[in-house]
């Protein structure tokens, strides 16, 4: 795992305790694992962020740094990786998701056109909503289990091939 590089990146700990919408979680925020990278802060922490990355819900960030302390994984990964959903990618993966809701209810995808309001939003909570929000919940547990099972295996990868330089 290129821990020292991705640790290059990683914000100073105290700067993060500080900020606006962490200061909520106020003394959790003191546990160490929770800053660190290691075998065991690395993999969980990508499936935090990749299960809220998939959820359709403001403030991400917050959820997922909430995910992090509940699971004591690494919060600076698992809310940098919420930014899978952006507004460049999100009406691909939401399509996606809807998609996958509506085959695993059976139903027949809909033909929709997306109208900012409240009204249609109202409107398609019954109609696209629970495929959508299914497919969602699907997508985030399958990339959350396939992300841990990635960055655990190379984890020990990594492990096993600096023994083998040591050899």
């Amino acid at each position: 795992m290129p821990k020292k590089f991705i640790q290059k990146f990683m914000p100073d700990p105290k700067t993060l305790q500080k900020h606006k919408y962490l200061r909520v979680f106020g003394k959790l925020l003191d546990k160490p694992n929770l800053w660190v990278l290691n075998r065991k802060s690395a993999p969980g922490a990508f499936a935090v962020g990749l299960f809220v990355g998939w959820m359709p819900m403001p403030f991400q960030m917050v959820a997922a740094a909430g995910l992090a302390i509940m699971f004591n994984v690494n919060i600076p990964v698992a809310v940098a990786l919420v930014w899978i959903t952006n507004p460049v990618t999100m009406p691909f993966m939401f399509y996606v998701a809807y998609l996958l809701g509506s085959k695993l209810l059976g139903l027949e995808s809909q033909h929709f056109e997306f109208e900012a309001s409240w009204q249609w939003l109202e409107a398609s909570l019954s109609t696209i909503g629970p495929p959508f929000l299914l497919g969602c919940f699907v997508l985030g547990i399958v990339c959350a289990s396939v992300g841990y099972l990635v960055i655990n295996s190379l984890w020990k990868y990594s492990i096993l091939f600096k023994w083998q330089k040591r050899k």
